[in-house]
């Protein structure tokens, strides 16, 4: 399929979603918005939306920097100044408005309780006041992020402008929008190595060549142990390969506070190249499975896709937006919550229990025997069996993979 034809499915998409109904056989991901109030579908017209296909989400508006950039000072000003914006936003988007209410003002009571005097690193600040959001919500998407590159000022057309738009791009574009590794494993099992699910349009031709190539294999294994989250629309595009043709699969379902609305999640009607439904799938998790890579996950399971292997994941289900707070410190509110079609909630604070519990360092040798195991229960060919006994016999003896590789201080270590 042409990239005009996708994003002429995006704009069939949007129709439905303007108009309140259930998406259209020509639509793409999206689904129809319930209270559409001041939502996406209302804000842009339907000419724009070809533009939007190829532009970054206005919910990213800034990348946050790394642990290994060089600290800036902060002053008693600047200090009170941020506090007094973070608490202005927290009372205003945070999606439980009691909470975000309450929140604020335990942020104001210990600034004038001078808790803060101390501080003169904008690094430490940062940290000092993200334990504090979390040590009230318990969410783990409400965080203060530090960045040494100053951070552009706000912008009321609440997108990124064109040099965050590069930055962001160019940093992705070297770790290939989060796909890093497709291999065919022993006995034609697939195997995906995501690390995250990239905002960004540019992402869409990656991961199509990334199915397509899963296209032969007799059994897939998609790997977010070392994925932390991302935007919710590459989520789609993958899960739409599992999804026969012509059916439509409500995946997931958005409230956000601002317009009072619920946005529905819908599998595409059209992906480029062959559906992988019907084949074995297995998706492995870990601790540090966050966010959109755990809506992955739960979607596979609630959804009856496929079979999850690993660890229990982070239970971070509250998807938000940046915040800028000064020029160095911006602040991720989440502004919605996440609701399962099946489930009617999500899990956040809980994490996705997976079907199959196991050490995550062991997780993949554990995922490729079973579809292995799988496979050779459905052969018939005796060559093939053959085939696959002794790639049962060699995946049986691959290592375990290290603990620390899935430990969230290794994670912050290497900056993901």
């Amino acid at each position: 399929m042409s990239d005009r034809a996708w994003v002429n499915g995006l704009l069939g998409t949007w129709e439905a979603a303007h108009a309140g109904g259930e998406p259209g056989r020509g639509a793409g991901p999206l689904g129809n918005v319930k209270g559409l109030g001041r939502g996406i579908a209302g804000r842009f017209g339907l000419a724009a939306l070809a533009a939007i296909a190829f532009a970054a989400p206005a919910r990213a508006q800034f990348a946050p920097g790394s642990p290994d950039e060089p600290d800036t000072p902060i002053d008693a000003r600047t200090k009170s100044a941020v506090i007094e914006s973070l608490a202005v936003a927290v009372k205003s988007r945070y999606v439980f408005p009691d909470k975000g209410a309450a929140l604020a003002r335990i942020l104001r009571q210990r600034h004038a309780r001078h808790e803060y005097d101390r501080i003169t690193s904008s690094k430490e600040f940062a940290d000092s006041l993200l334990a504090h959001m979390q040590a009230y919500t318990h969410d783990r998407h409400m965080r203060v992020h530090y960045r040494h590159q100053p951070l552009p000022p706000p912008d009321d057309r609440r997108g990124p402008n064109e040099e965050e738009r590069r930055r962001r791009l160019e940093g992705e574009r070297l770790r290939n929008f989060g796909f890093e590794r497709v291999e065919r494993l022993a006995g034609n099992v697939g195997y995906l190595d995501l690390r995250s699910f990239s905002g960004l349009p540019e992402a869409q031709a990656t991961a199509v060549a990334a199915m397509n190539f899963l296209a032969n294999a007799d059994a897939v294994i998609i790997d977010v142990r070392r994925n932390g989250g991302g935007d919710p629309m590459l989520l789609q595009t993958v899960l739409t390969y599992f999804v026969a043709p012509g059916d439509r699969l409500n995946i997931n379902d958005f409230y956000e506070r601002e317009g009072d609305r619920t946005v529905q999640f819908w599998s595409a009607a059209q992906v480029p190249g062959p559906r992988l439904n019907g084949k074995p799938l297995f998706v492995l998790t870990s601790g540090i499975t966050g966010s959109c890579a755990e809506e992955f996950a739960y979607d596979v399971q609630t959804h009856k896709l496929g079979t999850l292997f690993g660890a229990t994941s982070a239970g971070a289900a509250n998807p938000g937006g940046m915040v800028r707070l000064s020029e160095h410190l911006a602040a991720f509110i989440a502004t919605g919550r996440a609701i399962n079609p099946v489930t009617k909630t999500n899990w956040e604070g809980v994490g996705v229990k997976p079907d199959v519990e196991v050490s995550p360092g062991d997780a993949l040798r554990e995922a490729h025997v079973a579809a292995l195991n799988q496979l050779l229960e459905s052969a018939k060919d005796e060559d093939r069996k053959a085939q696959l006994m002794r790639a049962l016999e060699r995946a049986k003896a691959t290592p375990s993979e290290p603990a620390e590789d899935f430990a969230r201080a290794a994670r912050r270590r290497a900056g993901a």
